[in-house]
């Protein structure tokens, strides 16, 4: 990622680069539940006479439309946020829609307004589907590293365990802030294991219902590792950008890197 000084204009001499990465941070993409700024979506940040420039890149050209469009006028909306920001100008590279996309995001039209005739609805419920997934599989990491941690319990025990139960961890963190996305109950005696609506699992077919949650956590991470690799194959040097993986240790990135660009070449 590139990256130009302020200028000398008193607006933004207030901002920093690390300013705007920082509230970029707040963009995740929802497929892969990880923020641009940790894929290295973010091709470049530049200061302009009026504001704030930025260019987005995504894995392939071909990327879904909607999902493209969501994580760019995010971004704008994150950026526009920020005090003494100016205007603030976002941009996707080298996407098929990209012309689509970057005149909508200047005409702040929207996505129906920018799609027309090819949105068939907005972007909340789609959003929406992601949040639930992201809540699946972050319930799924808190749950297996209880499992590994306590010889004790097994699959079929984990209807029993309640948020207050977990240690005071990452996978804790996570999963609390997507059961607040998803208004679930926060509370210390509140289940963990839980569908969308925050209704627990019988013990019955809890297991089940954990081996489930793994699929979709599975399939998350396998998408984002695979979608890394594309990038840096795509873009030279791009994995400088990426912030590494929690769990690099189990799917390393390097050797998914050393497939990829065997498949492409």
């Amino acid at each position: 990622m590139t990256a130009l000084a302020p200028t000398e204009h008193g607006a933004l001499l207030a901002l920093t680069e690390n300013d705007v990465l920082r509230a970029l941070d707040a963009v995740i993409d929802p497929e892969l539940d990880e923020p641009i700024t940790d894929l290295g979506f973010v091709r470049s940040v530049r200061f302009t006479d009026d504001g704030i420039e930025v260019h987005l890149r995504l894995p392939t050209s071909f990327c879904a439309p909607n999902f493209a469009y969501l994580m760019a006028s995010d971004a704008k909306d994150v950026l526009t946020a920020l005090p003494e920001a100016g205007t603030v100008v976002v941009e996707l590279d080298d996407h098929h829609d990209s012309d689509i996309i970057n005149r909508g995001l200047a005409a702040d039209a929207g996505y129906r307004g920018t799609f027309r005739h090819e949105a068939e609805s907005d972007l909340d419920e789609l959003r929406a589907v992601f949040q639930r997934k992201a809540h699946t599989a972050a319930m799924e990491r808190a749950l297996t590293a209880l499992l590994r941690a306590r010889d004790d319990l097994g699959e079929q025990d984990v209807a029993q365990v309640v948020l207050g139960d977990l240690p005071d961890d990452e996978a804790k963190t996570a999963l609390l802030r997507r059961r607040e996305t998803l208004g679930l109950s926060l509370s210390g005696s509140a289940p963990v294991l839980v569908d969308d609506r925050g209704d627990p699992y019988p013990a019955a077919s809890a297991a089940l219902a954990l081996r489930r949650a793994r699929s979709t956590r599975i399939s998350i991470d396998g998408n984002a590792h695979f979608c890394r690799g594309l990038l840096a194959t795509r873009y030279p040097g791009a994995e400088a950008d990426q912030a590494p993986r929690a769990d690099e240790n189990f799917f390393p990135t390097s050797s998914l890197l050393r497939n990829t660009r065997k498949s492409v070449a």
